[in-house]
């Protein structure tokens, strides 16, 4: 394995594994002139953590990897989705020979001396002329803090916990989250648990109508004008709205889907509101998201006074030898086959370049990226 090499992959879910694939396809080759690097035991992404109830069949917007199908024949409706995808990223791995490197934990990206990335991990450091990150979000989900939180008697966990319905059966349980992993939960727990109430910030936005290529156009510019203001991204999801299904049109008439505001407290056996409500629980369920994993990027001080990354197309706007894939609007796995490809055709145009000039705020010092070996 050299450890000077021309790009750097930093995770190896959707896109990541889309950005080796264009590398090969430029004519990098892996281990030599670039190299992917994940964390994960093996492969699959955050595929592979996914709860057991989560079943192939009821994931929605899953795109195929570039030049390799997944076909019915590997992908059956009833199995998880933690044995599904994961048996397909594995076949792609091999299949275009990417030659992943994990487990690996990249520990900071720095500059170095001669221009080049320094990509420390915990397998040793990776100097590389370009940067490709992938890292998503699995890896930091987003616990909020409430008074009276650390009293509470019963279980907390998050979603990237979550077990499976069973785990609830004849709880008291409290969802707080109005995303689409939350309602997932809230409609598999009501079917085994004693009592369930569901708690979010705002009032969810259901979407009865069809949701076609023009509208999901315009969620994703949505979010994408906030990454371009260096803002945190939002999920696409965010801005869609949750379609309203067969099954939550049930549980709808059931009532399982009456939503109350943010409680004020947690208490020792539940949580209670400002007017005096108050809820009693065995178990709070945070289904409260996640945030983009890029905290060892903070070396190379790219973040922006709103607390996002401000990013053109893949690029990092304050070093363009960094890009981000599977952030913000490309955070769909349809969305990270676009981003890898996007990604290594703007590498390969700077590489290719030779000497740039540095920014004029000053905030990337290397003067130039070195020529191409």
């Amino acid at each position: 394995m050299n450890n000077s090499v021309d790009v750097v992959v930093i995770g190896a879910g959707q896109a990541g594994l889309s950005a080796a694939y264009h590398l090969r396809r430029a004519g990098y080759e892996p281990g030599t002139s670039f190299v992917a690097l994940d964390h994960a035991p093996a492969p699959g992404g955050a595929w592979q953590f996914r709860w057991p109830s989560l079943t192939y069949g009821k994931v929605h917007g899953m795109y195929d990897l570039p030049g390799m199908r997944l076909t019915s024949d590997d992908a059956d409706p009833e199995r998880p989705s933690s044995e599904v995808v994961p048996a397909y990223f594995a076949r792609y791995e091999r299949a275009f020979d990417l030659r992943v490197v994990r487990p690996v934990h990249v520990d900071a990206v720095r500059d170095g001396d001669d221009g080049r990335l320094l990509v420390g991990t915990s397998a040793g450091t990776w100097a590389a002329r370009a940067l490709i990150n992938a890292t998503g979000t699995w890896d930091r989900p987003f616990w909020p803090r409430y008074p009276g939180q650390e009293t509470f008697r019963g279980r907390q966990l998050h979603t990237a916990q979550y077990p499976g319905p069973e785990a609830f059966a004849g709880r008291r349980v409290i969802v707080v989250g109005g995303g689409a992993s939350g309602v997932q939960h809230l409609l598999e727990i009501a079917e085994v648990a004693a009592a369930t109430t569901w708690v979010t910030r705002r009032p969810p936005v259901f979407r009865e109508r069809p949701f076609g290529e023009v509208q999901g156009r315009a969620a994703v510019a949505l979010v994408e004008q906030r990454v371009r203001r260096g803002l945190p991204p939002q999920s696409v999801v965010s801005v869609t709205g949750l379609p309203l299904t067969e099954p939550m049109l049930r549980a709808r008439e059931k009532g399982i889907l009456d939503r109350l505001p943010m409680f004020e407290r947690i208490t020792p056996d539940g949580v209670t509101w400002a007017d005096g409500r108050h809820v009693e629980a065995d178990t709070i369920l945070w289904a409260t998201g996640f945030r983009a994993a890029i905290d060892h990027l903070a070396p190379l001080r790219l973040r922006e006074r709103g607390g996002g990354i401000a990013v053109e197309g893949t690029r990092a706007v304050r070093d363009p030898r960094v890009h981000l894939v599977g952030y913000g609007p490309s955070a769909s796995t349809v969305g990270a086959n676009r981003a890898g490809r996007a990604a290594v055709r703007e590498i390969r145009a700077l590489l290719d370049a030779g000497p740039r000039p540095a920014p004029p705020d000053g905030r990337w010092s290397p003067e130039k990226v070195p020529a191409r070996r």
